[in-house]
């Protein structure tokens, strides 16, 4: 449900992840305010299991508002808590359902992306943990057949026993998975840095898109969350900085940025901000100011 107003810079949307406190048009009305032109949210409590149900009210009052904004593509990110790769069978039980309510509520909001953490393995197999994942996942997508809400796996930074972190798991996943025209690959500039992957140079960007490409398919992805990274390459460590303040830099995203292998993923920010969203202001005028100077 992409408005078809929604602006455009360059062919390249980018945004933030906005709060939805007071409704969930607020996030629409943050998101334009600081000059949006895509937007993620949460649909519920990040840190809680439960949520209330989404009235019809709520879900037209949202789409409306979304549709009279120039805010395109929408990505929900589920909770925190899910954990489908769990070996403990009452986290994995509560993930399974927790998940399926995730692309419920993405599906009554119109939302485009469901950004999901593949998960930890704990004390598992890691092929074992895959399995769980990608079987979980296609069960979740065969529950909703009349949704159009594409699940996006999220390259992670590897931090603890947290799988997603090489592109060859990724590649397993989307394989095992199935469901092409529901699934695909949400790429985190700062995780897949923390993970080992270096981005921070011409040379460098090219060596690992090249890889991702051979492996998972540039293709396949879907959005990028642009964070820079608190912590050193192959940190393994999950640490977001402000654009171009972090140990990627600035070359780095204007590398991305420039590759129109990926400027129709929409791209949004997490990084640090304060109630005011003045630091998504000032990271969004960083990134323009990147935008054809490849």
């Amino acid at each position: 449900m992409t408005p078809p107003a929604a602006a455009k810079e360059n062919g390249i949307r980018l945004g933030a992840h906005m709060s939805v406190a007071g409704g969930f048009e607020k996030a629409i009305e943050r998101g334009t305010e600081v000059g949006c032109r895509t937007i993620q949210l949460f649909t519920k409590s990040n840190n809680q299991w439960r949520a209330a149900p989404i009235s019809a009210e709520q879900a037209d009052t949202f789409r409306k508002a979304w549709k009279a904004s120039p805010i395109g593509p929408i990505l929900s990110h589920t909770a925190y808590l899910i954990n489908i790769g769990s070996p403990n069978p009452e986290t994995f039980e509560k993930s399974k359902a927790a998940l399926l309510v995730e692309m419920q509520r993405a599906e009554t909001l119109g939302l485009d992306f469901l950004v999901l953490h593949p998960g930890a393995r704990l004390d598992s197999d890691e092929k074992a943990c895959l399995k769980q994942i990608a079987k979980t996942a296609a069960w979740v997508i065969r529950q909703t057949p009349k949704a159009s809400v594409r699940l996006l796996y999220e390259t992670s930074a590897g931090q603890g026993s947290t799988v997603g972190h090489t592109f060859e798991q990724l590649a397993e996943l989307l394989a095992q998975t199935g469901a092409p025209d529901r699934t695909g690959i949400c790429l985190d500039t700062c995780h897949i840095f923390a993970a080992g992957y270096d981005i921070r140079t011409p040379a460098a960007y090219e060596k690992t898109m090249k890889h991702f490409d051979r492996t998972v398919g540039l293709a396949q992805v879907r959005a990028v969350h642009l964070n820079d990274s608190k912590k050193e390459l192959n940190c393994r460590v999950d640490r977001h900085e402000h654009i171009g303040q972090g140990k990627i830099g600035l070359a780095g995203f204007r590398c991305l940025l420039s590759d129109s292998r990926l400027n129709r993923a929409p791209m949004v920010l997490e990084t640090p901000k304060d109630e005011t969203c003045a630091e998504d202001k000032m990271n969004l005028k960083v990134l323009r100011g990147l935008i054809g100077r490849g």
